[in-house]
């Protein structure tokens, strides 16, 4: 399905989210700046895309770190460790491949649930979009956890039914004007139709948070984006 609507994919989400999703990559890179902006620091996007969530992250990876006395120390783009980028879809990861090509940027196609990576060896993972999608979120969890070094963080942007009223608006949304124009876009309904189901079907913000904790992570905090269709959960791999 993601590969049947990669060629169109960053239209679709831009004309559907009316520009927002911009702000909220944005917004959530700024929130993970003391980590972004130290050099040695490892860096992952999962279920990167078509990796915008990965330019927001290197946009904020600063090549200037401070020194003791204060005065600033340039740090070169080659001692920087680059963003790693995962997806399972191989058209989103060609086209972000493309899209990021000579940018400081590693994509790899591989599963969310069996990460390539070692134990404890990553200090941030981001995921944008991408999270709510997985079979199993326990299991994802955890496999976050497993590459986190200790004290790591973890961010997941995504999407979550905002409370009444605008709950039985944001539903008459999703589940018929939404799927309209995202078919008219993509040419294909069907994956349009699926994205309403798979928002309903997220936990809500306090038992995701709960699940966050029985994953052995800490210092949980839900962030809502415009009125909660939207938002940032936060936390520290204990």
């Amino acid at each position: 399905m993601f590969d049947e609507i990669a060629p169109q994919y960053d239209r679709a989400n831009h004309i559907l989210s009316m520009g927002m999703d911009r702000v909220w990559w944005n917004s959530t890179a700024r929130h993970f700046d003391s980590i972004l902006k130290r050099p040695e620091a490892r860096v992952l996007d999962l279920c990167c895309g078509t990796a915008d969530m990965t330019a927001a992250l290197l946009a904020r990876r600063s090549h200037v770190s401070e020194a003791k006395h204060g005065a600033p120390v340039f740090v070169a783009a080659s001692t920087t460790e680059p963003i790693l980028a995962v997806d399972f879809s191989h058209e989103m990861i060609e086209r972000g491949r493309r899209k990021m090509a000579g940018k400081s940027v590693e994509f790899i196609e591989a599963d969310a649930l069996h990460l390539p990576m070692e134990d404890a060896s990553l200090d941030l993972v981001v995921s944008a979009f991408g999270f709510r999608n997985l079979a199993d979120y326990n299991a994802g969890l955890r496999e976050i956890r497993r590459v986190l070094r200790p004290g790591g963080q973890i961010g997941i942007l995504d999407f979550s039914m905002p409370p009444q009223p605008l709950a039985t608006a944001y539903r008459l949304y999703f589940r018929h004007v939404l799927p309209r124009i995202g078919g008219l876009i993509s040419g294909s309904t069907s994956s349009y139709e699926y994205l309403p189901a798979s928002v309903e079907r997220f936990p809500a913000p306090p038992v995701f948070l709960g699940m966050m904790q029985d994953a052995s992570f800490t210092q949980q905090l839900w962030q809502p984006y415009f009125f909660g269709i939207a938002g940032l959960w936060s936390a520290t791999a204990s």
